[in-house]
């Protein structure tokens, strides 16, 4: 199937950290070290929207990871995930001054926030973004983040998805609280908002009492954008329940062909239209004018990876501890409480390969999720080939050093990708949701799609 026969082009967002990123790429020579400067997420945002992204999606963790050797020491030494991390919120909003399209994701935990403070300051990132916003929801998995919640030790899997399908269902409420045209703002009345458009939500439940109404009117996008990355049985329920875009992490094509499937059964099995649950896959591509400048560029990166800054990020994400295990040995058969979609991939790559733990772990703080790597004409088929074997309907475009291999993606891949008509030349709308091809939910339709599922089953 070629894209025009989809009628469809692809999607893009950029994987940004607040922090140092990847082990090795922090060190590379074109990186540059503004992570506490504001003007170096706008200088990002700039970039991304000269290339017209859909949006920058930031990834959060709340704690210094400590689960290699129960020590800090490996993060904090290498410049690992979580050695240094800036609130995604305040960041975006510094972005969304600095553009007029680009949208803006933040990451935030259902297990240690409230669904208030989500709800309210979400919707006051659409508004002051004019409909940009989107909401990365994690349900948190390490007990190093419980601990600095005043909790011993974090909550059970499935108890985390049910203290998080009740946390969108507030959330929910709370946003539409508001009618639309609730707020009036007539002086001469005077009329500032219309009591009877703004309504308690009185929400009970197990993990929640809200009372409510949001004092944020309702959102620009109605709801904004919803972003799920769970790989697990109940993750991808919870996901093909409430989410508009999935990000996930895949080896191959053909395991990332055989997730999007799936997916879009599940999203169907819920009442939903399929096409309305975007999948983009993480890469990291490395591109270059010439195959030489590509691999000298991968020598250089590699030759900055210390095995054990890739194993201390992977024990975070496992949440099992590798330093017990041989560095001459294959990565274990383990059962995983942390992300599964990460041990999974790498499962994958150490069977295929033979790999010892060591280069499991340079891998990992190194990989090229997909094998994207080589001049733009490459990268663009093989995005090409993912996006037409319906493995994707876009991707998540991380990178090795920022702000450089975001800029380098847009001055060579994109252009590549909009000669093929594969990718926009122009925004067409302005919202999150008309980029993405969404539409915008009126008030109630969060429920009424919950109610159809219920009455099918």
């Amino acid at each position: 199937m070629t894209a025009s026969d989809r009628n469809e082009q692809l999607h893009l967002g950029a994987f940004v950290i607040a922090g140092p990123g990847r082990p090795g790429g922090w060190r590379y020579p074109q990186s540059e070290d503004g992570w506490l400067d504001i003007d170096y997420y706008r200088r990002i945002a700039e970039v991304l929207e000269r290339g017209r992204f859909d949006l920058a999606f930031f990834a959060d963790i709340l704690a210094v990871p400590n689960r290699y050797g129960n020590s800090h020491d490996s993060q904090l030494r290498y410049g690992a995930l979580g050695s240094l991390r800036l609130e995604p919120l305040q960041v975006l909003a510094a972005m969304a001054g600095a553009t007029k399209h680009l949208g803006l994701a933040a990451t935030k935990s259902t297990s240690y926030y409230e669904p208030f403070d989500i709800a309210r300051g979400i919707a006051t990132l659409d508004h002051l973004s004019g409909g940009r916003a989107a909401w990365n929801i994690v349900t948190s998995f390490q007990d190093a983040e419980a601990r600095n919640f005043s909790r011993e030790e974090h909550i059970p899997r499935e108890k985390r998805y049910d203290r998080a399908d009740e946390f969108l269902e507030v959330t929910h409420k709370l946003w539409d609280s508001w009618a639309d045209d609730a707020l009036v703002s007539d002086r001469s009345t005077p009329l500032f908002v219309d009591p009877d458009k703004v309504t308690p939500v009185l929400h009970k439940g197990e993990w929640f009492n809200v009372d409510g109404p949001l004092n944020v009117p309702r959102p620009p996008q109605g709801y904004p954008v919803l972003i799920q990355a769970g790989a697990s049985d109940r993750g991808r329920e919870f996901a093909a329940r409430w989410s508009d875009l999935i990000f996930v992490t895949h080896y191959s094509m053909e395991s990332a062909v055989a997730f999007s499937k799936e997916m879009k059964e599940r999203a169907a099995r819920h009442g939903r239209n399929p096409k309305d649950l975007k999948i983009l896959p993480g890469i990291t591509p490395l591109v270059g004018e010439t195959d030489a400048i590509v691999a000298e560029k991968r020598r250089v990166l590699g030759d900055l990876i210390e095995p054990v800054s890739g194993l201390t990020t992977l024990s975070y994400h496992l949440d099992v501890d590798l330093s017990v295990y041989p560095l001459d040995e294959p990565l274990p058969h383990l059962k995983v409480p942390g992300v599964t979609g990460h041990y999974d991939e790498m499962r994958e790559a150490s069977d295929k390969g033979g790999l010892p733990l060591a280069e499991v772990g340079r891998m990992y703080a190194n990989r090229y999720e997909g094998d994207f790597l080589g001049t733009a004409e490459q990268i663009a088929d093989k995005m090409q080939e993912w996006f037409e074997a319906g493995a994707c309907d876009g991707f998540m475009v991380a990178a090795h050093w920022q702000p450089g291999a975001f800029d380098e993606f847009v001055r060579l891949v994109v252009p590549e990708l909009q000669r093929r008509k594969l990718f926009r030349t122009d925004y067409s709308g302005g919202t999150l949701r008309d980029h993405l091809g969404l539409t915008r939910p009126a008030v109630g339709d969060w429920r009424r799609l919950q109610d159809e599922q219920k009455d099918s089953e």
